[in-house]
């Protein structure tokens, strides 16, 4: 039988009192499309079994719009399980400004398909982080993505596993079945070795970092791997270390110039600068007397160098993205660990043709 329940006319012959001072309820749909609140029930959670007489849903409908009715999210989350929301649980990325593109390109994809970002900074505190999870939780998320600023291993928290979730720009070693996305390091290390290397400069020396961490291994693996496939023997003697600011490249130039090189590749954009600074210093020009490379894409430093600095971009922003796509099952996670995202070259003008003497 198909409801036919009273009142022949439609939702827009009903007074309607825009004045309120409380949300519009169930109750008051029901009785200006003058049907039961269980039909506008149906109507509103679209029940597909729900035998309903078109024009008793148009007077619903009409009922809904008229009087700005917003049906109550949290109940229909208990009822479905799930919720349109995906969580976004960060250690720091929300306060810093390269690394905040993993929530620009997680929340665009989150929106892509139909789903709002809850996002939680934690700033490392760990009771705080506990709670951000349980409320999302409450909440019914989707999912939760868990990230860090910067990459590296982290333990999953046992909060986090009673949700569906995705590490984004960090892995867990104790749990390396777990989805996780994260910047191919040696793949930009290599990137950034053959900017140099298209360049015509052979004698490569690299700047290190003195800290622990998978960027320091695999920006090392690529630049070893380039000058491989170039026929360039490794060196050891031409891999340097210093701490990864300014301060450490500038420190570093007087151990590199003893090297003889014509050319360095810097773990990051803030060595990288300190370097310009100690490089002027002793009357050198870049691109000229020496080329330099960088690594990060840090815009607020590598394009506003003087020249503008060639770098290898972390890619914040996919790795975002990629971790909203995993989560919702759009991209499949790796059998044998972290999925890795590529880091494009941004190549500008320290870096000029070299021609041997």
């Amino acid at each position: 039988m198909i409801s036919q329940e009273k009142n022949s006319g439609s939702a827009a012959d009903v007074p309607i009192t825009t004045d309120r001072a409380h949300p519009v309820t169930l109750r008051e749909v029901a009785e200006a499309a003058g049907v039961s609140t269980a039909t506008v029930s149906l109507v509103i959670n679209k029940k597909k079994n729900a035998r309903i007489a078109d024009d008793t849903r148009q007077r619903v409908l009409e009922a809904i719009q008229l009087l700005g009715y917003r049906p109550n999210a949290m109940a229909k989350n208990l009822v479905s399980g799930t919720s349109k929301f995906i969580g976004l649980v960060a250690d720091g990325v929300a306060t810093t400004p390269f690394a905040g593109q993993i929530i620009h390109g997680a929340q665009d994809e989150a929106w892509k398909h139909g789903y709002a970002l809850l996002i939680a900074n934690t700033e490392g505190n760990v009771d705080l982080e506990k709670d951000a999870i349980a409320m999302m939780l409450e909440y019914k998320v989707r999912g939760i993505l868990y990230s860090t600023w910067f990459h590296r291993a982290t333990e999953v928290p046992e909060t986090l596993r009673e949700s569906d979730f995705v590490l984004v720009n960090c892995f867990s070693p104790d749990s390396p079945a777990s989805r996780a996305v994260v910047p191919d390091e040696a793949q930009g290390g290599k990137s950034a070795t053959e900017i140099l290397l298209r360049g015509g400069h052979r004698r490569i020396a690299f700047i290190n970092t003195t800290t622990p961490a998978p960027a320091k291994d695999g920006r090392l693996e690529g630049y070893r791997e380039a000058l491989e496939a170039e026929g360039i023997a490794f060196d050891p003697e031409l891999v340097m270390e210093a701490y990864p600011d300014q301060e450490g490249g500038y420190g570093a130039t007087e151990e590199l110039l003893k090297l003889n090189v014509s050319a360095v590749y810097c773990y990051n954009d803030r060595m990288a600068m300190g370097l310009y600074d100690g490089l002027r210093e002793h009357g050198l020009a870049i691109p000229e007397d020496m080329a330099v490379v960088g690594f990060d894409n840090q815009e607020v430093i590598a394009a506003h160098l003087r020249p503008p600095l060639s770098t290898v971009s972390l890619p914040h922003y996919e790795l975002g993205a990629a971790g909203v796509r995993m989560l919702l099952g759009l991209d499949q996670a790796a059998d044998d660990g972290p999925v890795k995202i590529a880091c494009p070259a941004v190549e500008r003008a320290s870096v000029a043709v070299h021609t041997a003497a």
